[in-house]
């Protein structure tokens, strides 16, 4: 799943699905998480004890063991960090609008202020990709307004965004040492145990939105999305 984070000593990280919206790697730390509430803001919050009550935020950051820092997602990204001797951890819920806010600019900016971004690396879990993740030309207009490097990363008409690449260029630039990304789109990626019910591996807000238009009695992700998060080993 990703080279580099692999061999960070002291973590344990991983991203859901649909058959485990929690990865059973995680499962042990669960009742340790902070409770949040995400908003598609720009907010992240210290996190210093287990089960922290840290508001609207959608950026954790810890130094402290035993806490797992996690985000829920259903096409937007789950980004997860780690100082590459394991000692310290972040994760950001960044769709478009965080990344146009700067959600990622923020979690680097807190990150910062105890060291230096050449220590970090970061990887971009399952998400909307640009297969599948098509934009109108209002919202493309004020991609290549706010970050204009992000036109090279838009296919031409029809627009498909990549919000992966895009999240990536901008960790690279800021600093980090490394920015992994996993490939898997949200929207499209089939279920590859054949024993699961399920058509597709992860829980897609627009995949199930198109469906819920041709068939209003298509249940809703209320509850459905995946967890991705990260915890330092006690």
């Amino acid at each position: 799943m990703s080279s580099m984070f692999s061999q960070i000593p002291g973590i344990r990280f991983g991203f859901g699905h649909k058959t485990a919206l929690m990865p059973e790697s995680l499962h042990p730390f669960r009742a340790s998480m902070p409770e949040k509430k995400q908003v598609h803001g720009t907010r992240i919050c210290d996190v210093t004890e287990a089960g922290e009550h840290c508001g609207d935020a959608d950026a954790l950051y810890t130094r402290h063991s035993g806490i797992l820092l996690t985000v829920l997602t259903a096409d937007c990204l789950p980004v997860l960090f780690s100082r590459r001797d394991g000692q310290r951890i972040a994760v950001a819920h960044a769709g478009w609008r965080g990344l146009i806010d700067g959600i990622l600019e923020r979690t680097a900016a807190c990150i910062a202020r105890d060291d230096d971004l050449a220590h970090w690396h970061a990887i971009i879990g399952p998400a909307a990709a640009p297969c599948c993740y098509e934009v109108d030309e209002a919202l493309y207009a004020r991609f290549c307004q706010e970050l204009p490097y992000a036109q090279s990363l838009i296919a031409p008409r029809p627009r498909y965004l990549d919000l992966a690449a895009i999240a990536r260029a901008k960790l690279l630039e800021m600093g980090f040492a490394s920015a992994e990304t996993t490939g898997q789109c949200t929207i499209c990626t089939p279920e590859s145990d054949s024993a699961a019910v399920n058509h597709f591996r992860y829980t897609s807000f627009r995949r199930n939105t198109h469906r819920r238009e041709r068939n209003p009695s298509h249940p809703g992700i209320k509850g459905r999305n995946q967890y991705s998060g990260l915890v330092i080993l006690p």
